[in-house]
């Protein structure tokens, strides 16, 4: 497998966590967003969207995060990231699209960048912005937790799931901004349960090989 990465990547990091959970070896490709070598014709000849990450497999290329996730899942189901029941599934499947489909978009690094390119904003207005919307998301993401008896040590259950791939990188994503996560202490209890486990570790952004 080979994995194109980038050591800030959200997306890239929930799918370093899922190949380390399920114990996964890949050879790792570091592509530089800052730079803005997903825009390179090189890159493009690998992943024509100019995303991370993408993943090949066999020759073959896997494009956007949960897709690889719910690939990786299916072809290797053991141990698994998704529960047995269908309702299970479809509470965790719910979770991990509040952060990858409502938070992440909002604060990835084209928005970021169009804010200030584009609208004229600071610094300080950036930083406005991204913890509006973490705080946002992640107060939708506390009532989840809190309204469902299948939350465990995880976001659901005994075991990490793909919400817990979604949910660690948001997190570290909210504490580089400075956000304040005080209000949420349910999914604070949950991703320190996270970086408890090696695979959460070996995936983060400072464990990489091309961290800054």
């Amino acid at each position: 497998m080979e994995l194109y990465t980038y050591f800030r990547s959200s997306a890239a990091f929930r799918v370093r966590i899922a190949l380390n959970l399920k114990g996964l070896a890949y050879a790792a490709h570091t592509v530089h967003l800052r730079k803005g070598e997903h825009r390179a014709p090189a890159y493009l000849a690998v992943n024509p969207q100019g995303l991370l990450p993408a993943l090949i497999v066999d020759g073959q290329r896997l494009t956007q995060s949960l897709a690889i996730l719910e690939y990786l899942e299916e072809r290797y189901p053991r141990p698994a990231l998704l529960p047995g029941d269908a309702l299970a599934r479809a509470r965790v499947r719910a979770l991990a699209d509040l952060v990858a489909c409502e938070i992440h978009p909002l604060n990835n690094l084209r928005t970021l960048a169009y804010l200030s390119r584009h609208l004229g904003q600071d610094e300080a207005g950036i930083a406005t912005w991204y913890r509006h919307w973490i705080a946002d998301g992640l107060e939708k993401f506390e009532v989840a937790l809190g309204q469902d008896e299948g939350t465990g040590t995880y976001c659901h259950g005994a075991t990490p799931t793909i919400a817990d791939c979604c949910l660690v990188p948001q997190i570290f994503n909210a504490r580089r901004f400075d956000s304040d996560l005080s209000a949420f202490p349910k999914t604070m209890r949950i991703f320190d349960a996270c970086m408890t486990l090696d695979a959460f570790q070996r995936a983060q952004p400072s464990a990489q090989p091309d961290a800054e």
